[in-house]
C-alpha cells in the first residue's frame, strides 16, 4: 500500500491540523513506516470484534480489537517484528537483547527465534510465571533483574555494552512504534464508519503513538485517547508538564503498563496527536476484564483490560450515547494465580459504579 492510496487529500487536512512544518514531516514520515513495517510473517491481522453486552450497558456501540489473539497473546509482536527486520547482518549476528515485564519480550522472543538470532530478556523479579514460561519457551535466555521496569532496563542496556548484543528497545524507537502502529492501519480498514474515540492502553507509549500517528493523518476528528492506571501515569503527567517525567512510585498491578516515564519518541508524537488520558483505579480495571470475558469469553490481563475501563469512565463522565468507542484489547499474559483477586476486586468496581 502506498500513502497516497490509503488517503488522497489528507497532507492539506495534516497541515491544518499541525501548522509546524517540521512535525507534519514527522507525521508524514511515521505513517509511511507504519504503511511498510513487515509485521505480518510472524503477527496476524485481528479481528474488531463488537462487545454486545458493554454497549448494552453503557448506551454505545463498543467494539474490541483483539490484540489478545496474537502468537503471544500480546500486541507487542508487531513492534518486535518491525524492529528485527531492520537489523543489518552484523546486528543480528550478536544477537539481541531487551529489558521487558513480559510481552515485549516474548514478542522479541519469538521473532529473533523465526530468523535464527539468539535472543536475552532481562525481566524483572516479580514477572509472572506465564510470561517467563512465554519467553523461555521460545528460545530466549532469561534474566531476572531488579524490582521494576526502569531497574530491568538499566540493566539490560549495560549488559548489551558489555556482551556486545544490540539492544531491541520495548517502545521507544521508531521501528517499533511503526509496527504497533498497525494496529491503527488495521482498525480503520475494519471499521470506516462513523468513529469518536478509540482507547488505547499506555505503558511507554509505543502502542499510543503508532495508533494515534496512523489514525490522526487519515481521520483527524478521531479522539485518541490514553488509558493508565492511576498508580503509573507516565503519560499523563508528561502531558501536563509539557515535558517527560519520572514517576516517583509505580504501582505494579497491571504490570505490562508499569512504566515510570513514557518514551522519548512517543512522547513527541503523544504531545500532538493524544486527545486526553484517562486514568483508572484497579478495581476499574478488575470490573473490565469481567466486562471484557462476559462479552468474548476471554480473560485479559490488567494492561490488556485498560481501554474497556478507560470507555467505561469516558462514558460515565461524558453521559455520551449512540457513539462508536473502540477499545483495544491489548494483552492476555496473566497469571492463572492472579484471577481470584481480580474476580473479587471487579466485584467491588461493580458496587463503586453503581454506588
Amino acid at each position: 500500500m502506498s500513502l497516497a492510496s490509503a488517503q488522497p487529500a489528507v497532507e492539506d487536512r495534516a497541515a491544518d491540523l499541525y501548522p509546524p512544518a517540521a512535525f507534519r514531516a514527522l507525521h508524514r514520515s511515521y505513517v509511511e513506516r507504519i504503511l511498510r513495517a513487515p509485521v505480518y510473517d510472524i503477527a496476524i491481522e485481528t479481528p474488531l470484534q463488537s462487545a454486545p453486552r458493554l454497549s448494552a450497558a453503557l448506551g454505545n456501540r463498543v467494539l474490541l480489537k483483539r490484540e489478545d489473539l496474537q502468537p503471544v497473546h500480546s500486541f507487542k509482536i508487531r513492534g518486535a517484528c518491525a524492529r528485527v527486520s531492520a537489523l543489518d547482518e552484523q546486528a543480528r549476528n550478536r544477537g539481541v537483547i531487551t529489558a521487558s515485564a513480559g510481552n515485549h519480550a516474548q514478542g522479541l522472543a519469538l521473532a529473533a527465534q523465526q530468523r535464527g538470532i539468539g535472543a536475552i530478556i532481562v525481566m524483572p523479579l516479580n514477572t509472572p510465571e506465564i510470561k517467563l514460561q512465554g519467553v523461555r519457551s521460545r528460545g530466549a535466555e532469561v534474566v531476572l533483574y531488579g524490582s521494576s521496569f526502569a531497574e530491568s532496563l538499566a540493566y539490560a542496556i549495560g549488559l548489551a555494552e558489555t556482551r556486545g548484543h544490540t539492544f531491541v528497545p520495548p517502545y521507544d524507537d521508531p521501528d517499533v512504534i511503526a509496527g504497533q502502529g498497525t494496529v491503527g492501519l488495521e482498525l480503520l480498514r475494519q471499521h470506516q464508519g462513523p468513529l469518536a474515540a478509540i482507547f488505547v492502553p499506555v505503558g511507554g507509549g509505543g502502542l499510543i503513538a503508532g495508533i494515534a500517528a496512523y489514525v490522526k493523518y487519515l481521520r483527524p476528528e478521531v479522539r485518541i485517547i490514553g488509558v493508565e492506571p492511576v498508580g503509573s501515569n507516565c503519560l499523563q503527567a508528561a502531558l501536563a508538564a509539557d515535558e517527560r517525567v519520572i514517576l516517583s512510585q509505580v504501582d505494579s498491578f497491571a504490570d505490562g503498563v508499569a512504566v515510570a516515564q513514557v518514551g522519548a519518541h512517543n512522547f513527541e508524537l503523544c504531545r500532538h496527536l493524544v486527545d486526553e488520558v484517562i486514568t483508572v483505579t484497579t478495581d476499574q480495571i478488575c470490573l473490565a476484564v469481567r466486562d471484557i470475558y462476559e462479552d468474548t469469553r476471554s480473560i485479559t490481563e490488567p494492561a490488556g483490560a485498560l481501554a474497556a475501563a478507560g470507555i467505561r469512565a469516558y462514558v460515565g463522565r461524558e453521559g455520551c450515547t449512540g457513539q462508536v468507542l473502540i477499545g483495544i484489547n491489548s494483552g492476555a499474559n496473566i497469571d492463572f494465580a492472579n484471577l481470584g483477586l481480580v474476580a473479587e476486586r471487579a466485584g467491588r468496581g461493580d458496587q463503586e459504579r453503581k454506588g
